[in-house]
């Protein structure tokens, strides 16, 4: 079995490899909290640090809290860094999504759910599209999120959206028109991001519950990064549509280096994808017989 040092310096390689080879993101800029958003509520359960460019969200047995972009966006790349709750966190989820205002609201959501102490965490993501969402996928971390920053980023065009936690990518949702699926293409979405209570469901289907006595909970942000073509919310597309460079050919698939990446997740950590769920889903969805990310 190969050592934790090794296997440290296997994933630097790799990472490494990935930037180099892959179709990446560019890397975010680093901006203050208040260029690019606003808290949405329990104000008192925010601290700031270093100007801003640091926040800490508090979640007690009173209250949560959360914030939102000020502005709302029809595609581009948009990253937080994050360092999740420590200790016992069961009961407790950190989400960081992007989500339409309407009725039929299209969403894509990073949800860390929390768990017992010396339990890893769980990153559930899931897309909304007219509404309709059921395609969770569920996977384990290769690192303590815990203990240091780690950047989860979404890149999204009309061609897919892909899920990144450190620039791996871990998850693809093509347009599939062509198959009769929705894809969110013409309603703005705005950015959240909270900290609550979720014991009903999030830790072992709600089998444990939230220790208070270990409150406040605490989850740190950084980097507040927004890349995207802000529109209004009534806008139905983007004005710069094909002319940004996430909507460049090198962005409208994975490479093949990346799709090994991908695999890499699927392989070691995935442990729940709708696209195989067959006592959920008796008929697979059409995406997943067609999509690569299964």
């Amino acid at each position: 079995m190969a050592t934790s040092h090794t296997w440290a310096l296997f994933l630097g390689v790799v990472l490494l490899a990935s930037a180099a080879m892959g179709a990446a993101p560019r890397k975010p800029v680093p901006v203050p909290f208040g260029r690019n958003y606003v808290p949405t509520w329990a104000f008192d359960h925010i601290k700031y640090y270093n100007g801003g460019s640091q926040i800490q969200l508090y979640l007690d047995k009173y209250t949560g809290t959360g914030f939102q972009s000020k502005g709302s966006y029809l595609f581009g790349h948009f990253s937080m860094d994050i360092k999740l709750v420590p200790g016992d966190s069961a009961g407790t989820v950190t989400a960081f999504y992007l989500s339409s205002q309407n009725s039929e609201h299209d969403e894509i959501d990073f949800e860390f759910l929390g768990n017992r102490t010396g339990q890893p965490y769980i990153l559930q993501t899931n897309v909304f599209t007219g509404g309709k969402g059921d395609r969770e996928q569920r996977i384990y971390l290769w690192f303590d999120p815990t203990s240091s920053y780690h950047s989860y980023s979404v890149l999204w065009n009309m061609y897919q959206i892909v899920f990144f936690v450190d620039s791996v990518p871990i998850r693809v949702f093509k347009n599939s028109k062509d198959l009769g699926l929705k894809f969110p293409f013409n309603q703005p979405m705005k950015l959240y991001s909270s900290l609550w209570n979720a014991d009903d469901w999030a830790t072992r289907g709600g089998l444990e519950k939230t220790d208070w006595s270990k409150a406040p909970f605490v989850a740190s942000y950084q980097g507040f990064h927004i890349d995207g073509c802000e529109a209004s919310v009534e806008a139905k597309f983007c004005a710069t549509q094909g002319k940004r460079w996430w909507d460049q050919k090198e962005f409208q698939d994975l490479d093949a280096f990346q799709y090994r990446r991908l695999q890499w997740v699927r392989s070691r950590y995935t442990i729940y994808n709708y696209c195989t769920d067959r006592k959920r889903y008796p008929t697979m969805s059409p995406e997943c017989k067609r999509d690569r990310d299964i």
